[in-house]
């Protein structure tokens, strides 16, 4: 497999000056001198002209003569090379892919909606050229194979898999690098440079995304839950032994049972709760 290798054009300045003597001086002695013969020259200065390409910053021209590769000029200016040589445009801009939302299953085979952000840029102008057909469409079409591989590996959450310690949600960092690395691999055949790879989007497909709103939503009321009745355990706890140390009240089992009764569900209720004063026994 071939790679790049770099050309050295001709200065452009003095093709041209040479150019512009075998036009000019031709079509004045022609015309004042009636000499026909210097229109072979005239031909000469003219096949220079398509031989000369501008190259602007961060762009290159890949040169192929006769089907054969010959070298790309990456330098910055005005240039001639051969006439002949068919120059190919390959700019070496770090560009953006902001792909859409696409649908795929993660790895229990929930249906999410999955969008990515890639940075990228030509490296290698012979790959990009030579080794794929249409190297844009190629970074389109890999990015989203990769999506949906790195997809396939890992859950969206770890409501089914609670062992797992890597979700597509909460990865954050170490999962984009995982797409980063995924993407650049698979664009390296076309001499492609990933600069950035990131997950932009990512949610559940419209046909579950009611249910598993609902799911987060009743964990989070138990996780909720669960913190109130530890905190109420607590404070019973702490009330109990504050009138034991006092000896405030001397208080049985069967009253301990009835005041714990009360103190849960004052502190663990989501309701205001409506005192009722015992004027008489507490009997």
């Amino acid at each position: 497999m071939k790679n790049e290798k770099e050309y050295q054009p001709a200065s452009g300045y003095l093709m041209l000056l040479f150019a512009l003597v075998l036009i000019i001086g031709p079509v004045l002695g022609i015309i004042f001198m009636k000499m026909i013969w210097l229109i072979v020259f005239l031909i000469i200065g003219v096949f220079f002209l398509p031989g000369f390409v501008i190259i602007n910053p961060n762009e290159s021209r890949v040169l192929i003569l006769f089907g054969a590769y010959k070298g790309t000029i990456r330098k910055n200016g005005f240039f001639w090379v051969n006439p002949f040589i068919v120059k190919k445009n390959i700019s070496l801009r770090a560009r953006n892919l902001d792909s859409d939302p696409i649908k795929v299953n993660d790895k229990i085979g929930n249906p999410i909606m999955i969008g990515v952000v890639l940075v990228w840029r030509v490296r290698d102008t012979f790959k990009a050229s030579f080794d794929v057909d249409d190297y844009v469409h190629f970074v389109d079409i890999q990015s989203e194979a990769a999506v949906r591989k790195l997809a396939g590996h890992y859950p969206y959450d770890n409501f089914e898999v609670e062992a797992a310690e890597l979700t597509l949600r909460g990865g954050g960092e170490e999962v984009n690098q995982m797409l980063e690395n995924e993407i650049a691999e698979r664009l390296a055949i076309a001499g492609i440079e990933v600069i950035e790879a990131r997950i932009n989007y990512i949610a559940y497909a419209q046909e579950i995304a009611g249910a598993m709103l609902k799911r987060q939503q009743a964990a989070a009321i138990v996780a909720a839950r669960t913190k109130i009745v530890e905190g109420a355990v607590g404070m019973v706890e702490m009330a109990l032994d504050s009138l034991s140390k006092k000896q405030i009240i001397d208080l049985d089992e069967e009253r301990k049972a009835t005041m714990v009764s009360n103190l849960m569900v004052v502190l663990t209720s989501d309701k205001d709760v409506a005192p009722v004063i015992n004027t008489g026994s507490i009997y």
